[in-house]
């Protein structure tokens, strides 16, 4: 649709190369490369500092001490002498340019150097090697679940074998101000570095580049976490206590929030960074193992009470810098009243004479309040024509639907007219809105909605070889002018095919017919599939039913599409502004592998609903469907994210088509949609003290106006491992992971993609033990950062998740398929709630008085997943959001059973469908799961009904999703945790 870049033309554009890899085909998902040396350093060069310098003698055997590590470690207590004097500086004054450049409030200031380590490296004696290998389980067996404690009790800190050495902490002394004032298109002093982290509180943190710290040292602090791995009682083999290890039972937790410099960062829902610590050299990230990089979700809702402020720059254009291409931000700042100077480029030029304002005293703009684009870290432009090389096409909407006689049968069809005919009067765009239908078994049913007719003419094409589209100008229509004879449609579309026998698909010919219609406009494609293409082109065979396959080199092959039609189709949709979006309803193989690649490429998603029945799935689909037709959605979207000089993003994941390389194609693309990258320095070592990124996305909007949205953030570079880990974001960290695993699965097998994920965590862990190895006697403790204290334990769920568990004979090929292609898309929150679902207890609740709604997050208490957290005498609410299971414990009250089911308490409880019953223990019920759906729309939770014993529900429902057990040949929690540390003691 249009370029972020004016003047060069990206649409319709077809790729000189295959279009289909994300990844750079020279690069494994999972193995490190080492970055491109890049250009020399940037020539912009801070002030200096004016705080004096003094030294501290000691003699050190490690390297020099970063943030928040004990590094400083005196060799006696006669040797050491604290400083006395204030703060001190480890190199040399950096140069200064002839005319000084003000400090920004919202960067580092100018005259701060990078904080590196000396050059001298510790030698870490080996390890002991000889550890016990791990018990076979600590789990109890699975009947009976009697529960011993509800309560998961966390370990108890341990305490630092070393104690102070007396006299080895001063306070710091005071910071002296700076001497000259901060200037720039932001705000107020840099916050102060008398309190750099590590040393002191950890909710202080230190400003990025700034002196080293000062004062002197509180000994030997331990600044990380651990788990003390000893003998059970009873046993010889080393084990740890379950109710120590950590579990994220508030969910995800997003990252701790940078210094007051970077308080104008965007929110971390659009932007989450791995780690919020950039290393500044090469030596550095081949030390951090684990994925560097960003999760960008650009449409994510705005937190409550807030906007992202729309601007339209009318008469001076959008504010870009003229080398890099940002859009104007916080991060840059006014030194004349002419001119402004960019971070990402470090370079300076003149601002137009409309957007002129006078500075105050302290280098502020004087408009400044007036000026979100300076304030806020997510703004919105009005694109002018300049950014389009066609006017903005209206929202369109188009169903391609399978009437072949399983969908009939399964009451798809009616379920889906009923849906689309309530959500008419919510289409966005109105009253530009387009929409059209096809429908297809063994033909091709088009259908003339034409306003001036009374009811809709259906037009059947049977030459599957050469599809024409009769009457091209009336199969799509405008809503607002045939609203009349879309809802006639609507109406009789399900009896119109209730006879229907058809057993055949001609979806590939459908396809093409559907494009046809589709590629003047652009737009979304909602496509339901009921079976496996059969006839023309396009059509699919049976696959998977060759077991000798699966272990094997050939395995892959299963999770790839077999017909190369659907990944050109892809493309050709891409190209052509079109997003796919594939219902698959099936009780038996349709080949998702293939189905779903259309949804891949072209930003879109896969909905799965294996053996659908509208009595039991029905509403799953209504609301899931109404969800996707409603809710906003960006048109003819292509997204760049930009880095500050020196680093670059070099791979991305998720469900899109890469353009260029850096350009993401997204024909539609909506607030549940979520995209990975990973990213490598240029440079052998960084010389600036913090890096840059902005997220652009360039869409229509359903109104019609061209616009673009930035995200902007700003990260300290550092020299310090440690900092690198305490700065780390599990949840992200966990997001890259998944995308990268999920990958390796279409070229590997799924062994070899567990134990990728498995040996990335060891190495990181076993990189971090290196850290304390000489300063802390570590014995058989497991230590790990603060910040990753669940990065184990995502490690194992997503080992045991659907896309990568077990083989052949644990997951259907389909679902398997699915599960990765919905994976792959998600959002942070919403892929760590399906990996670690939630788990509370709901029958004490039930018997309370009338609880409000707003303290029902008070009372429910999330709980471990573990067969140890379920009482025979109680009810449970599984929740991974995408489905509710109510477990029922073979002795529960029967009041309680009777309130809930009524007469059908005895029966087996998978026929029973559970309903809001006259009583107020079912109306309690009942309203908790509508306010645990209303907290996430995206996917609509179906309630399933077990009873402790039934088998094998309750096996497929509940026990295999308890990821902290060992179950089905998979290794628990404790034993998982007992194998990750005995690992990374080898070599350590």
């Amino acid at each position: 649709m249009g370029t972020e870049n004016p003047g060069r033309p990206n649409f319709p554009m077809a790729s000189s190369t295959t279009p289909f890899a994300a990844v750079p085909p020279t690069m494994s998902p999972f193995s490190s490369s080492g970055p491109v040396v890049g250009s020399e350093a940037p020539g912009f060069r801070a002030t200096p500092s004016a705080f004096p310098q003094t030294t501290i003698p000691s003699t050190l055997s490690g390297p020099a001490g970063g943030p928040q590590t004990s590094g400083f470690r005196p060799a006696s207590p006669a040797s050491y002498i604290p400083s006395t004097v204030g703060p001190f500086q480890r190199f040399p004054a950096p140069q200064f340019p002839t005319t000084p450049q003000p400090s920004p409030a919202g960067a580092p200031s100018a005259g701060q150097q990078s904080f590196q380590p000396s050059a001298g490296q510790p030698s870490f004696p080996p390890a002991d090697s000889s550890y016990p290998p791990a018990r076979a389980t600590l789990q109890p067996p699975l009947p009976g679940y009697i529960k011993q404690s509800t309560a998961v009790s966390q370990a108890p800190p341990i305490q630092s074998p070393f104690e102070a050495q007396q006299g080895s902490y001063i306070p710091p002394a005071p910071t002296p101000s700076p001497p000259f004032p901060s200037h720039r298109g932001g705000f107020g002093q840099p916050p102060s570095v008398a309190a750099p982290y590590g040393l002191h509180s950890k909710d202080q943190f230190q400003q990025p580049g700034s002196i080293p710290p000062i004062g002197g040292i509180q000994g030997l602090l331990e600044d990380f976490s651990s788990l003390s791995v000893g003998s059970m009682p009873g046993s010889i083999e080393p084990g740890l206590d379950p109710k120590a290890l950590p579990r994220p039972l508030d969910g995800d937790v997003e990252p701790t929030p940078l210094p007051e410099a970077y308080s104008m960062n965007c929110d971390p829902r659009y932007l989450r960074l791995t780690t919020s610590a950039i290393p500044n050299s090469q030596s550095l990230v081949s030390r951090w193992h684990l994925p560097l990089g960003a999760v960008v979700c650009p449409l994510a809702e705005a937190p409550d009470g807030e906007e992202v402020p729309v601007l339209n720059f009318v008469s001076t254009g959008i504010i870009r810098c003229r080398r890099c291409r940002t859009y104007v931000n916080p991060y840059i700042f006014f030194n004349t009243v002419w001119a402004r100077y960019c971070f990402f480029s470090k370079f300076g030029v003149l601002i137009p004479g409309e957007y002129f304002a006078h500075l105050d005293a302290t280098g502020r703009r004087v408009d400044l309040d007036q000026r979100p684009e300076l304030t806020k870290g997510s703004v919105e432009f009005v694109a002018s024509t300049e950014y389009m090389v066609r006017p903005p096409m209206p929202p369109l909407y188009f169903f391609l639907i399978d009437v072949s006689i399983s969908a009939v049968r399964s009451g798809m069809i009616e379920v889906v007219a009923q849906t689309i005919k309530s959500c008419l009067d919510d289409l966005p765009g109105f009253p530009r809105t387009q929409i059209g239908f096809i429908t297809y078994d063994s033909t091709i049913h088009f259908y003339n909605m034409k306003s001036l007719l009374m009811r809709p003419q259906m037009m059947v094409v049977s030459d599957l070889d050469d599809v024409f589209v009769p009457l091209p100008d009336d199969i799509l229509v405008n809503l607002s002018e045939s609203r009349s004879v879309v809802e006639a449609f609507l109406d009789s579309f399900p009896s119109m095919f209730q006879d229907n026998m058809n057993v055949e698909s001609a979806f590939g010919p459908a396809l093409k017919a559907a494009f046809t219609v589709m590629n003047q406009l652009g737009g979304k494609l909602l496509i339901f599939q009921n079976t496996m293409p059969s006839l023309g082109v396009g059509r699919l065979r049976l696959r998977g039913d060759d077991l000798g396959v699966y272990g094997t080199d050939k395995e892959h092959a299963l999770r790839i599409p077999e017909d190369l039609f659907y990944k050109q189709m892809a493309a050709d949709l891409t190209k052509y502004q079109i997003g796919v979006n594939v219902y698959a309803f099936s009780d038996k193989y349709t080949d998702i592998a293939s189905i779903g690649t259309l949804a891949k490429y072209t930003g879109g998603q896969v909905y799965y609903y294996p053996s659908f029945q509208s009595a039991n799935h029905g509403e799953k689909l209504r609301n899931e469907l109404a969800r996707d037709l409603t809710r906003e959605t960006a048109w003819e979207a292509v997204m760049r994210i930009r880095c500050g000089k020196g680093i670059r993003f070099t791979s991305y994941h998720g469900n899109f088509m890469l353009r260029s390389t850096d350009l993401l194609a997204l024909p539609a693309v909506d607030c549940d949609k979520a995209y990975a990258m990973q990213l490598s320095l240029e440079e052998t070592l960084l010389t600036s003290q913090t890096v840059y990124f902005q997220v652009a996305l360039l869409y229509t909007a359903s109104c019609g106006e061209r616009r673009i949205r930035v995200h902007t953030a700003a990260a300290p570079v550092v020299a310090d491992l440690g900092e690198m880990y305490r700065q780390a974001d599990t949840g992200a960290i966990v997001s890259l992971f998944c995308r990268l695993a999920i990958e390796k699965t279409l070229s590997h097998k799924l062994e070899d993609a567990r134990n990728s994920v498995q040996l990335r965590i060891v190495k990181a862990l076993r990189e971090y033990r290196n850290l304390y190895a000489v300063q802390h006697r570590l014995g058989g403790r497991m230590i790990y950062p603060e910040s990753l204290m669940f990065l184990t334990l995502y490690g194992l769920a997503l080992c045991k998740s659907t896309p990568l568990l077990g083989g052949h004979a644990d997951v259907q090929l389909d679902e398997r398929c699915a599960a990765g292609f919905t994976m792959m898309a998600l959002p942070v929150k919403k892929l760590l709630k399906l990996l670690y679902p939630t788990l509370i207890r709901v029958d004490d609740y039930l018997l309370k008085p009338l609880v409000k709604a707003d303290e029902l997050k008070n009372i429910i208490r999330r709980l471990p997943l573990t067969t140890e957290s379920l009482d025979s005498r109680g009810l449970y609410i599984f929740d991974d959001g995408f489905h509710f299971v109510l477990w029922f414990g073979r002795m529960l009250s029967p009041d309680i059973a009777m309130s809930l089911l009524g007469p059908d308490a005895a029966a087996e409880l998978s026929k029973v469908t559970l309903i809001e019953r006259d009583t107020e223990m079912s109306r309690k019920l009942m309203e908790m799961l509508k306010k645990l759906r209303e907290s996430d729309h995206s996917y609509y939770q179906l309630s399933y009904l077990v009873r402790q014993g039934e088998q094998p529900r309750e096996g497929f429902l509940v026990l295999t999703n308890l990821v902290e057990d060992a179950i089905g040949g998979t290794n628990g929690y404790v034993d998982w945790m007992l194998q990750i540390h005995r690992q990374v003691q080898q070599n350590a």
